[in-house]
């Protein structure tokens, strides 16, 4: 355990940047863009924002324990994690990093996020025809197998042209 007289916010962010996704973990909570931000407080609190993938996301509990732990284990004693809802999270948030290590994981990275005018979010029953490309061979030839997968923000595809079964992470 590291132990510091005075809390740094560079050490602090590094140390939360560094924390990954517990249902991706090919992903840092960074690349995911949940992460929203870092900050000291006045007394040396380390103050960790971190917005949820959908509403009722259940990795929420454990996200906010792995940052409290990490940084505990960096020597910060004073860690608070709050939850921010506004601006919602989106695909779009995802880096560019994060959207190669997922296609490297072999899941497929989602697309540009659907734009909505404000107000309320029209239902539609059908599901929405996306092009995927395959994360094995690249193939833009897939279909979709099953609209949920492991998580409910992934989806089941195949590739027709490998014939590989994949995940693709869905626009949200």
């Amino acid at each position: 355990m590291v132990t510091s007289t005075k809390p740094d916010l560079r050490h602090a962010r590094a140390v939360a940047e560094s924390v990954t996704d517990p249902e991706l973990p090919v992903l840092t909570l960074a690349d995911l863009g949940v992460l929203r931000g870092v900050e000291l407080a006045g007394d040396g609190k380390v103050i960790v924002s971190i917005t949820p993938t959908y509403s009722g996301c259940p990795a929420m509990p454990e996200m906010r324990a792995d940052l409290s732990n990490r940084l505990s284990e960096a020597g910060f004693t004073d860690v608070e994690v709050r939850t921010v809802l506004d601006p919602p999270w989106t695909t779009d948030w995802i880096s560019t990093a994060g959207r190669q290590k997922l296609a490297e994981y072999g899941i497929a990275p989602p697309g540009a996020a659907p734009q909505r005018a404000a107000g309320p979010v029209p239902l539609t029953l059908t599901s929405p025809r996306t092009r995927v490309r395959c994360p094995q061979c690249g193939s833009p030839d897939t279909e979709q197998v099953s609209r949920f997968g492991a998580t409910a923000c992934k989806a089941l595809r195949r590739c027709r042209s490998c014939h590989e079964p994949f995940e693709h992470i869905k626009e949200i």
